[in-house]
């Protein structure tokens, strides 16, 4: 473990495993078309500015945040290629747009005009349209006119160029593409309709990480694999044939007391747990406020020693428990793997969602909050 750090517990971050996995994807998407690395949410709970460094080195100059603050850091610690703020920005902060030189994604006709007013260079946007997402963008399924009379308001605005036209697959990760090949269908109409009227924009964008592992024709002039980079199947349904990606986190926490009960010993709030036999119980200092969900409670496990230990009684809020006494020679100090490989064991972000009833984005985001983490570069 790092000795800088504060805690027996840390996020370990493989970059050298975000290479592979950035490898993977140059290899299928045709040259020319753009990769923007998706580092919202902190990179996935990785650390937005060290997997940005990473990409960088990897040749990518583009890169996507969910919000401003998110772009606004990443500039502040010297990253200077592009920046797509992926969300929408109101009106009221567009001047911290145009200081730190971000691109974002225009909500409708009066944020792109806001800009306008305030830049004093020509500023590229990018305008969303709703296929079928249902988040954000014009509603192009049921007012196809509308948005077309919008964009071209807009691309008559002084100093807004349109770089690109954006859009996001609401289901390309399931294993029926019904869905998505009518959301590519209501994309490529708009654009067609769009090109009629003079206005050509030269970036489509469609792809998220499911739609490059399975949907190559949306990859148009620029893809935004996200989940994928850091290892990570969109989902179960996937298909991983041909596909080699490596999970860059792993969480790890050191035994930090350990004791020998007897039978009938309640572990932790609540008394979920008593054991049955004399037992040893170990603690760890990782809780619920570092990223371990707490209905993970009784039903999780950690490796430790070569071994699986079940986690026992409820997870607190800065600490845990583990059932220890099927593992050899253990003491204070000794690794537990949280989430990660060891001796050929494994615990994937996605076990522990399955397991707790939500997805893999979610649990390695969660662990990204608080922990400290050790870049393995």
């Amino acid at each position: 473990m790092d000795n800088t750090l504060m805690r027996s517990c840390y996020a370990e971050i493989n970059l050298k495993n975000l290479s592979h996995n950035i490898d993977q994807i140059k290899k299928r998407v045709k040259q020319g078309t753009t990769i923007v690395g998706i580092i919202k949410a902190d990179g996935y709970g990785h650390g937005s500015y060290e997997v940005a460094k990473t990409l960088i080195e990897k040749g990518i100059t583009s890169f996507g945040v969910a919000t401003l603050k998110e772009g606004v850091t990443l500039r502040e610690k010297g990253i200077k290629e592009e920046i797509i703020i992926l969300g929408i920005t109101d009106s009221d902060f567009l001047d911290v747009i145009c200081k730190y030189n971000l691109t974002p994604v225009i909500r409708d006709y009066e944020n792109a005009k806001a800009l306008s007013l305030i830049t004093e260079k020509e500023r590229e946007i990018f305008l969303p349209i709703d296929t079928g997402m249902g988040r954000i963008g014009y509603p192009v399924t049921l007012d196809m006119e509308k948005a077309l009379s919008e964009f071209e308001k807009i691309s008559k605005l002084s100093n807004i160029k349109i770089k690109g036209l954006f859009s996001h697959m609401a289901t390309a990760d399931e294993e029926d593409k019904a869905y998505s090949i009518k959301q590519k269908d209501a994309f490529i109409k708009f654009n067609d309709l769009l090109v009629k009227r003079g206005i050509d924009l030269p970036v489509k964008t469609m792809a998220n990480s499911a739609s490059v592992m399975e949907i190559p024709e949306v990859y148009y002039d620029m893809v935004r694999p996200g989940i994928m980079l850091y290892g990570q199947m969109p989902s179960q349904q996937m298909k991983k044939e041909g596909w080699d990606l490596k999970p860059v986190m792993s969480v790890k926490a050191k035994i930090i007391y350990l004791k020998d009960v007897g039978e009938g010993f309640y572990v932790s709030y609540g008394r979920t747990f008593v054991t049955e036999r004399k037992s040893k119980i170990a603690t760890l200092s990782l809780g619920y406020a570092d990223g371990l969900p707490r209905n993970y409670s009784n039903i999780g496990k950690v490796i430790i020693n070569g071994v699986y230990a079940p986690i026992v009684g409820n997870i607190c809020m800065d600490q845990c428990m583990i059932d220890v006494t099927d593992v050899s020679n253990v003491k204070l100090g000794d690794t537990a793997v949280i989430m990660g490989e060891e001796a050929g064991l494994k615990i994937e972000a996605n076990d522990i969602g399955k397991a707790t009833g939500t997805i893999n984005y979610e649990v390695v985001c969660r662990f990204g909050q608080r922990l400290e983490r050790v870049y393995i570069k």
